[in-house]
């Protein structure tokens, strides 16, 4: 049974950083790309970034310079560091293996 448990998730002020791990069980954690997805209230669920078995990323516009995705492969966990975060980033966050997989997510608050 495939399982992923996103954390990290909490009230923030704006400006300031937050990291999201999302922890992957039931698969063979190197062999599959991953990704966070974001999805506000009353919108479509959206690609954050996303990073291949090989390590390559790639990232929204919206958060290009500000978040980073990496993934610990021994852990079999990826996660999503956000800095300057800003009262647009809250949402609810998305852990998602292999293009397939979702985890519950983790809701994300950035106060102004």
């Amino acid at each position: 049974q495939v399982q992923l448990v996103e954390s990290g998730g909490g009230l923030v002020q704006a400006g300031g950083p937050l990291r999201l791990s999302c922890a992957v069980s039931g698969i063979i954690f190197r062999f599959y790309s991953m990704a966070w997805y974001r999805q506000a209230p009353g919108k479509q669920r959206e690609l954050v970034a996303r990073i291949s078995i090989g390590g390559t990323t790639n990232y929204a516009d919206s958060v290009k310079g500000r978040c980073t995705i990496s993934r610990d492969n021994a852990k079999r966990t990826v996660y999503l560091q956000m800095n300057s975060l800003k009262p647009e980033d809250t949402s609810e966050y998305y852990c998602k293996a292999a293009d397939l997989y979702w985890g519950n997510g983790t809701l994300v608050t950035v106060s102004p």
